[in-house]
């Protein structure tokens, strides 16, 4: 029964990796104050200009924006909106020539994980002894990067917020929203945790009776 329990524990855990690796997990948005932008947007225009010309020209830039009622907006806009996934994020990585972050990515959020539900998967199976020896090892060397999985949503995180605000300054204001991706991520990691423990208890209760 607990055989069953760990192959189904196994099974849903690759399959809610990989719509985390390929959903959105995070959106990131970036708003503006309205009366900020048209502030900038004057500095923008004058500031190639002498600092007497620049005084003239603002004054009339000034007045120009009050007649077209800019000079009390209120409120925010949105400059921009930027969805990612795990895949996404390798591929951005990759082509900002971010080669060895990328690669680590890679490892740690879809290779290493599958390689580990894999082998238990294939551990629960009729194999022989030898077989189940070496897959508990290759298993044992696997769970020392079980904690990864954290620090690559961390580094995905990171890795956006410093592109969102790149270049912005304090104008920008940055929102961030947990999405799809991440949800199914995190499930897998409870799942892909939970089938270990329940394999380690099966193993154990096995060892037991063996030595009866």
């Amino acid at each position: 029964m607990k055989v069953y329990l760990s192959i189904s524990l196994v099974l849903i855990s690759l399959i809610l990796l990989i719509p985390g690796v390929t959903k959105p997990m995070l959106t990131i948005t970036g708003t503006i104050e309205k009366s900020q932008l048209v502030d900038t947007g004057k500095d923008m225009l004058i500031q190639d200009l002498t600092e007497d010309s620049r005084a003239n020209t603002r004054g009339i830039l000034d007045i120009a924006a009050s007649m077209l009622g800019l000079g009390t907006l209120d409120g925010e806009v949105e400059v921009f909106r930027n969805s990612r996934s795990i895949i996404d994020t390798i591929a951005a990585l990759y082509q900002s020539h971010h080669f060895v972050v990328a690669m680590l990515v890679g490892l740690f959020s879809i290779v290493i994980p599958a390689v580990k539900l894999i082998t238990m998967l294939i551990l629960l199976l009729p194999v022989t002894p030898l077989i189940k020896q070496r897959l508990s090892k290759m298993i044992s060397v696997i769970g020392k990067w079980s904690m990864a999985d954290v620090f690559v949503v961390a580094i995905i995180v990171t890795y956006m917020a410093g592109n969102a605000s790149a270049g912005m300054g304090d104008m920008l204001k940055t929102q961030s929203q947990f999405e799809i991706g991440f949800y199914y991520f995190l499930g897998y990691c409870i799942f892909s945790i939970a089938s270990q423990m329940m394999i380690d208890m099966t193993q154990t209760q096995k060892s037991q009776n063996a030595s009866r």
